[in-house]
């Protein structure tokens, strides 16, 4: 495991509070070699589907990483001290090393946490533009994002965390047992099978009350959902007022399959056995 640290580095994509992509670019290719091509891609895409505008919705977000000093140094502390002997942390609760990148960058509102290969390495890159704006600064909050992150991780090296599918449906449940794995060890490196790094405002209990009826509307939409009317996995859809409602929803699935099954035996199901597991759990009610 190897820990990555562009923070001293950010400063330099700012013409003073304002955010500038050029001095962005050279930051980012100069700290992540040849890497601002992945990011600038992952933003056109979203910016493509027309929810979001780059002068509205993005460089609002890149400003605000300057005009919050406190904010902004309460996130890296974070990250530092997260990130310190996390490798044992794991090995003692799943008896195994990762073989991965963590990376602290300023990034183009491309996630919190985000899990791809960079040159040709497992990486996890945390983007302290969208840590912010979440105001998931503090420890506790960084300590949930990194743990989510590694939980994709180990499944990409000790099971299959990436399937291709031709059907929309198929592709989202895929989504929902692999956030939902990720939510689990989570929760265990954490110790409390309660814990959602999202839990703020009530989330969690409203998640709770209502936990048979985001089943029946999951189940309901997985028929037509595509990436642009999905409303279950990330911070900018809303499910009924609240956003990351499939995060729940995954680790509460995952929680039934791990009643049955070893963890280290269900990250390498293929996709029969998660949608026969997942037709199972959708008809129980609680």
């Amino acid at each position: 495991m190897r820990i990555v640290d562009t923070y001293p580095a950010i400063a330099s994509s700012y013409e003073g509070t304002t955010f500038c992509f050029e001095k962005w670019k050279s930051y980012i290719d100069s700290v992540l070699p040849n890497a601002s091509s992945l990011f600038i891609s992952d933003a056109e895409q979203c910016l493509k589907a027309g929810k979001f505008s780059w002068e509205q919705d993005y460089l609002p977000v890149l400003n605000a990483v300057m005009l919050h000093d406190e904010l902004r140094a309460e996130a890296h502390a974070s990250f530092r001290k997260a990130t310190d002997h996390l490798a044992r942390s794991i090995y003692d609760q799943f008896g195994k090393d990762l073989d991965v990148d963590i990376v602290f960058y300023l990034g183009l509102c491309n996630a919190a946490g985000w899990v791809t290969e960079y040159q040709g390495k497992k990486t996890i890159f945390l983007g302290i533009e969208k840590i912010m704006e979440l105001n998931w600064c503090g420890i506790n909050d960084m300590y949930g994002l990194i743990y989510h992150e590694l939980g994709h991780v180990y499944q990409a090296q000790y099971g299959v965390l990436h399937r291709t599918f031709n059907d929309h449906a198929d592709c989202f449940l895929w989504q929902l047992f692999t956030e939902g794995i990720a939510m689990y060890f989570e929760q265990i490196l954490i110790g409390d099978p309660h814990y959602y790094h999202q839990d703020k405002g009530g989330w969690k209990s409203w998640c709770d009350d209502h936990f048979n009826k985001i089943k029946e509307d999951f189940n309901q939409d997985l028929k037509t959902m595509t990436r642009e009317s999905q409303r279950y996995f990330g911070d900018w859809v809303s499910y009924h007022g609240h956003s990351d409602v499939g995060y729940y929803l995954g680790c509460r699935f995952v929680r039934y399959i791990l009643s049955l099954y070893e963890f280290d035996e269900a990250i390498c199901f293929d996709m029969d056995i998660v949608s026969k597991l997942y037709n199972q759990f959708i008809h129980l009610l609680e």
